[in-house]
């Protein structure tokens, strides 16, 4: 997405302040955190090479798709200058060199393997289910369906953020809102900095822009977070309180795909209200 870059840089400078890497502070500033020129000489390069790739302009062009020339060595020292964390540093490597654009088109995401699915299938007793890189449900078991309610959904709504963000029933279903919101858009930031080209995270983004401030909010604060492993908390309609460890596992031959499964604590009330949600769903069924 155009502008990610420079967008990316200055939220990360604007949260640095001068005394914190070793630079006096004198008095008040028009604007928060490190100035650009401070930045370019802590990371050892010319102010004028920094502002370019504030710019998305690469070191010796105009154009953003020159950027692939910046080397591991400056982005290594702008995010130790930065204090960026693991996750970040990888995501201003994607960003700053992003891959050579293919003309626009629809990304139709590969299916879900047969066998992915028999691993779904003989999940029980735990909710499961494949999200695309947009977080769309690509494929469920039983368990995951009774939980999120993909297949009675249209395709178009089987997605994770547009549910949490446009749908009511996507605020009742998390107890801790907001920390669930901003966890999730931070995900999908690092997922379109990894699938810059991606029609449907465009597209997804755009949309919720347009159609949520708290999305605009969140997305305008440039955080970025994998999500791979933590508890998260349901209200769900039928089942009530649960609360549930996740596991978040990227497919081997599929990148852009992701296996996420919720279990319980063995002999919790969690435990016992999934096991009553599983009768309900298959009675149901």
């Amino acid at each position: 997405m155009d502008g990610d870059l420079g967008d990316f840089l200055r939220s990360r400078r604007a949260r640095i302040r001068p005394e914190d890497v070793g630079l006096p502070s004198y008095g008040r500033r028009r604007v928060p955190g490190l100035r650009r020129e401070e930045v370019a000489q802590l990371a050892g390069v010319s102010v004028d090479y920094y502002i370019r790739l504030e710019q998305g302009r690469g070191p010796g062009g105009t154009s953003r798709t020159k950027s692939g020339g910046v080397s591991d060595a400056v982005l290594d020292s702008i995010a130790r200058v930065l204090r960026m964390n693991a996750t970040e540093h990888a995501y201003l490597r994607t960003v700053a060199r992003p891959p050579k654009k293919q003309a626009r088109r629809r990304n139709t995401p590969p299916g879900v393997r047969p066998g992915v699915q028999l691993l779904l299938d003989s999940m029980d007793r735990t909710p499961a289910f494949v999200l695309g890189p947009a977080m769309e449900a690509l494929a469920w078991n039983a368990l995951g369906d009774a939980l999120h309610g993909f297949s009675g959904l249209p395709p178009a709504r089987r997605n994770l953020v547009r549910h949490l963000f446009l749908e009511p029933e996507g605020r009742d279903l998390y107890p801790e809102w907001s920390a669930v919101a901003a966890q999730c858009v931070a995900t999908l930031r690092l997922s379109a900095g990894a699938h810059a080209d991606n029609s449907g995270v465009r597209e997804l983004v755009g949309e919720l822009s347009l159609k949520s401030e708290d999305f605009r909010r969140l997305w305008a604060d440039h955080q970025v977070r994998a999500c791979l492993y933590g508890e998260k908390r349901f209200r769900h309609p039928v089942a009530g309180l649960l609360t549930l460890s996740y596991e978040s596992l990227t497919l081997p031959e599929t990148p852009e795909q992701t296996l996420v499964v919720y279990t319980p604590e063995p002999g919790s009330e969690t435990a016992e209200r999934l096991a009553l949600l599983g009768s309900w769903a298959s009675t149901s069924a």
